[in-house]
């Protein structure tokens, strides 16, 4: 390093949900307190909250997100979070935002709550193991078209939606014939195949799974093995690759 050379620390990008209880008069307690810390530790990102629990993608160097999981896991209600981290050298997210949503991932069926009752989750080297040994599954992708044009895992099928509401109505069309094979839904992180599989099981299918962490906890632990393409995401990166890293993808936010 050249003398009066700057070190500039690599921010750590995390994403995390869990669908718990939440009494919906704490709500606006926790989006003040949630703000006003992310804004102290200067973290970029947003955060969910609502009575069915919280999903959040927030940016920051280590040491200010260190301290602000350490903030959250202060409340009971968020403890034990699995937060999947990636990284980049800019902070992928333009501001800081605390909403109070009706549902934290929007789904419109309020008999599914997944803090209750949830499809049982698959790990991602279960599912690579299936890959390997040529099981009869159907792999459902439960994201939006925009999302599936990067890439998606072998023979997944395509719902072809272009809002995760749509998925109920899809899966309507699928033919009865799957509904005996066992299914693996995913999306990026996880939280969407949680209220899907549910949705599945609830509506004649037998056999049905989540990817426990989605896409990108299949990059951290199996790489890009049966998968074909990258992974969108929603900041400014667009889009990782099975290493987890930034592509040169650009998107146009208009249009998707």
């Amino acid at each position: 390093m050249t003398h009066g050379e700057l070190i500039v620390e690599q921010n750590v990008n995390i994403s995390a949900y869990k669908f718990v209880d939440i009494q919906v008069q704490k709500l606006p307690v926790y989006r003040e307190a949630m703000l006003n810390k992310a804004l102290l530790l200067e973290l970029k990102g947003t955060i969910l909250l609502s009575t069915e629990g919280i999903n959040l993608f927030l940016s920051a160097p280590r040491s200010a997100m260190n301290e602000y999981i350490k903030f959250l896991e202060s409340y009971e209600e968020f403890r034990g979070l699995p937060y999947k981290d990636s990284f980049s050298d800019y902070q992928p997210f333009r501001r800081m935002l605390v909403r109070i949503k009706k549902e934290i991932i929007s789904m419109g069926c309020e008999e599914i709550k997944p803090a209750i009752k949830a499809a049982p989750h698959l790990s991602a080297k279960e599912l690579k193991r299936w890959y390997d040994e040529g099981k009869d599954m159907v792999v459902l992708d439960t994201r939006n078209d925009y999302e599936v044009q990067l890439g998606s895992f072998e023979s997944a099928v395509d719902l072809d939606i272009k809002t995760f509401r749509a998925f109920p109505e899809a899966v309507k069309r699928m033919s009865d014939e799957v509904k005996e094979k066992p299914v693996v839904t995913f999306c990026t992180g996880g939280i969407r195949c949680e209220k899907a599989a549910e949705y599945m099981l609830r509506n004649g299918f037998k056999n049905v799974y989540q990817l426990d962490g989605g896409i990108l906890k299949y990059f951290e632990e199996c790489g890009g093995e049966h998968y074909d393409g990258e992974c969108f995401v929603f900041d400014q990166r667009v889009s990782l690759n099975p290493e987890l890293e930034e592509t040169d993808v650009s998107q146009c936010f208009a249009c998707r």
